[in-house]
């Protein structure tokens, strides 16, 4: 299995919360990682507003930063290029998707084109996660929850 993660997906990684466990049995069973640049900024930005808003403590925050950036070579990176960025752009529009929603879902469609086989697309945002299915992914999880948006983070330890 391919495995494109989003944000909300990778995320769990590093911050315990619901999809945690299931997110890191994906990621083992899967052949390659991958997912696109901006996303490592965005993981950094989360657990940041994790420390932020009191729902992960610094040291165990700083902790799962490390391990975060050390693991980020292990991953497929897609890189944001002018055609990647047309893409969002129709995406975005096409499925009423934000900004880096369209982003994440362009660069797993270009990565599967450019393997030719199946990607997984693991997101825990609604929209992304329809607008995948629509595209041709293979959404994951294979049922998502409606509510996930309202889920609290936990400490990792």
């Amino acid at each position: 299995m391919f495995l494109y993660l989003d944000t909300s997906a990778l995320v769990k990684r590093y911050v315990i919360e619901a999809g945690t466990a299931e997110v890191n049995q994906a990621t083992a069973r899967a052949e390659t990682n991958g997912t696109v640049t901006i996303t490592r900024v965005e993981v950094v930005a989360a657990l940041a507003k994790a420390v932020r808003i009191g729902a992960l403590e610094q040291t165990v925050a700083l902790s799962n930063l490390q391990k975060f950036r050390n693991e980020w070579s292990d991953l497929t990176r897609i890189h944001v290029t002018d055609h990647l960025v047309m893409r969002a752009d129709t995406l975005a529009w096409e499925h009423h998707l934000r900004g880096y929603d369209a982003v994440h879902l362009a660069a797993a469609l270009v990565w599967q084109e450019g393997l030719g086989a199946t990607v997984t697309i693991a997101t825990f945002d609604q929209s992304l996660w329809l607008a995948a299915q629509k595209e041709g992914l293979a959404p994951f999880p294979a049922d998502l929850p409606l509510d996930t948006k309202t889920t609290k983070r936990k400490i990792k330890k």
